[in-house]
């Protein structure tokens, strides 16, 4: 008789599960992998905040990567959302993992309780099995393919990609297809793109939509974790209760306002996102005309300016990029002359 195939969220760690080796040792009878998926499952139903980040395994070679992402998990960690990740304990996935947990801890909640779910795969699950981090995520779901694993993750409220090799440009391909071709619901996509680390992807992506290959994707693009958290305020505030048919226009609506909101709360520390966004809805609506007026220049001037910041940032690593591109060609020149 043919063994039936158990669906992804049955398969509950094999090997070295963390979660199955406490229900092991607190001697419980009758628990099964099936009893406490049940469980788990009933906790996603319960309506928390659930936030996909798609990340390197590697570090890369600046600390600021590492630290902006611990940073990025802080702040996911300490609004209560939950964490699906890709499962590792290193790199920038083991970066923001760390950071949510750091967060929960300053919460004065217990390790095991932290609102994390790793999805991978079977051989990824086999490389950490003498991990002591791993051992803390109390939820691991094993899928039987890594298209099976994408859809899994995929079923977050949101996604952050941030700073990561191949693995992530393909996680960021597959999803924005998926997005683009009706096969996965309109949701943000924000880019956290610390120290720049995507704008030339950014330009790419531009390129694209303007030589007519593809729709322009409207990425909420962050530089760290502070704008990352004001961007999670306008996101509970604009995509709550969204309707889909809506879905595209509201993302754009807050794609546009998140530098005024960034200029406003860096100028005034002290108001917090809702205030700001009263404000300006405030006198969008019942202002005289000269303020409605005002109002939108002040928006579009914190758009555009924000726009000039990071293309001041992309002119000098460009002219960093040129001036190695000039010492290697030198170098090879001596060389050439040398033979």
């Amino acid at each position: 008789m043919k063994k039936k195939r158990k669906t992804a969220v049955e398969i509950v760690l094999e090997r070295g599960s963390g979660l199955l080796e406490r229900e092991q040792k607190t001697g419980r009878k009758g628990s099964t992998p099936g009893r406490i998926t049940s469980a788990f499952l009933s906790r996603n139903r319960a309506g928390t905040t659930r936030v996909f980040v798609a990340g390197g395994s590697r570090s890369g070679n600046r600390k600021v990567y590492e630290r902006e992402t611990f940073r990025l998990g802080q702040e996911i960690g300490r609004r209560q959302y939950r964490l699906d990740f890709g499962l590792s304990s290193r790199g920038i996935m083991g970066a923001v993992a760390r950071g949510v947990l750091d967060a929960w801890i300053q919460l004065d909640r217990h390790v095991a309780d932290a609102p994390i779910r790793a999805v991978t795969t079977k051989e990824y699950l086999a490389l950490y099995q003498s991990d002591d981090f791993i051992d803390e995520f109390s939820d691991v779901v094993v899928a039987h393919t890594l298209e099976e694993r994408k859809q899994q993750l995929l079923d977050a409220d949101f996604v952050i990609f941030a700073p990561g090799g191949v693995g992530t440009l393909d996680e960021l391909a597959y999803d924005c297809v998926a997005m683009q071709d009706g096969f996965l619901n309109f949701k943000p996509f924000v880019l956290y793109n610390v120290d720049g680390y995507f704008h030339h992807l950014i330009e790419y992506l531009k390129e694209m939509h303007l030589k007519g290959f593809s729709d322009p994707m409207p990425f909420i693009v962050v530089d760290n974790s502070f704008e990352a958290g004001l961007a999670f305020d306008m996101i509970d505030r604009y995509c709550s209760g969204m309707a889909k048919e809506k879905s595209r226009a509201v993302i754009e609506e807050l794609i546009h306002d998140l530098p005024y909101v960034i200029a406003v709360k860096t100028a005034q520390p002290e108001m917090s996102v809702q205030a700001i966004l009263n404000e300006k809805e405030a006198v969008l609506k019942n202002g005289k005309t000269t303020e409605k007026k005002k109002m939108r220049a002040r928006i579009e001037d914190a758009y555009l300016n924000k726009e000039i910041e990071r293309m001041y940032n992309r002119l000098a690593k460009s002219g960093r990029d040129t001036a190695s591109v000039s010492n290697k060609l030198s170098s090879l020149k001596r060389r050439t002359r040398r033979t």
